[in-house]
């Protein structure tokens, strides 16, 4: 990934690092506009975010998005030349169907027209190969070191430079004792990112070989469920440009909560998003699922770290 060590801000995890940035880019520049450009499948932390400045007299465009969770870049396009925005906060890759966006192209076209760009890659660091300075339109972007196996409870935002060099300003989400150079007062967890950053060098030294071996356990899987169960699935997400090892998977017919307890002793597995599984998943309502569907559908996530022999559990449902 490689970040600039001074342009990163530690905070407690993705969900505080949105909120940060968001709101903080929406407070500091409100005197440049009020409008904010996202998408109806983000992470509940941005859309919460975005409907909380909407009670402050702030303006959201919630983006479509395809049958697989992706934004049309046309349509992007339309809605920043019609009425730009301060602030553009798209998720890179989908936290239940894995879907990639066009990142670069987005990135792009925000550089462009100069305008700020958040965004969420929680999901993508460590299982998605990209340097940042190949991205040089994205001002902000966000992750929690749980998803790299290491401590939970501790994560980070970057706010990158301008390109000459100056730290960008926003409202702080936290104000107190000024460390992290204003950016996030309070004691910082010390032990948390020493085992983040230890957690993002192995990643990174083994993300080649973590990557393949995701593919494989993705491959692997997909088959044994189809061989398995033939007609009565339907996976929600394609094959093409997205995260490996996210799997969202319909059982036609199949309640997903009571699907879910009944393999409790056998696997892990959601109904959504981890952060709001009890409610219906409103990135595959966006993607156009009824409501059956949805109520059918569950979600699996696998690791490097995850035993391939272990998957032969499927065929014992």
């Amino acid at each position: 990934m490689a970040a600039i060590p001074d342009e990163v801000v530690f905070t407690s995890g993705a969900t505080e690092s949105n909120n940060m940035i968001i709101k903080g880019v929406a407070d500091y520049y409100r005197n440049k506009g009020n409008h904010i450009v996202t998408t109806k499948v983000e992470h509940p932390a941005v859309l919460e975010a975005c409907k909380y400045l909407e009670q402050h007299d702030y303006k959201v465009t919630y983006l479509d998005v395809d049958q697989f969770g992706r934004i049309n870049i046309d349509d992007f396009k339309q809605v920043i030349e019609e009425h730009p925005p301060i602030l553009v906060s798209i998720i890179w890759g989908n936290n239940e169907v894995g879907s990639l966006n066009p990142i670069q192209e987005i990135a792009e076209v925000c550089e462009e027209h100069n305008i700020f760009f958040h965004t969420d890659a929680t999901q993508v660091i460590g299982k998605v190969k990209f340097n940042l300075s190949d991205y040089t339109g994205i001002n902000f972007l966000s992750g929690s070191a749980h998803k790299l196996h290491g401590p939970k409870g501790t994560g980070m935002a970057i706010l990158r430079k301008d390109s000459l060099g100056i730290p960008v300003k926003l409202t702080p989400l936290m104000h107190g004792g000024g460390q992290e150079r204003d950016y996030r007062s309070g004691t910082l967890a010390v032990h948390n990112i020493v085992g983040f950053g230890k957690a993002a060098e192995i990643s990174s030294k083994n993300l080649t070989q973590n990557v393949s071996k995701l593919e494989d356990l993705e491959s692997t899987l997909n088959r044994i469920l189809k061989d398995k169960f033939g007609d009565y699935i339907k996976f929600n997400n394609d094959n093409n440009y997205k995260i490996p090892g996210i799997v969202s998977i319909q059982f036609k017919g199949v309640n997903n909560e009571v699907l879910v307890k009944s393999l409790a002793n056998h696997i892990a597995a959601s109904t959504g998003s981890a952060c709001s599984s009890s409610k219906p998943s409103h990135v595959l309502e966006s993607m156009g699922l009824s409501i059956e569907e949805i109520r059918s559908t569950i979600r699996l996530s696998l690791s490097s770290i995850t035993d391939k022999q272990k998957l032969a559990i499927f065929n014992e449902l």
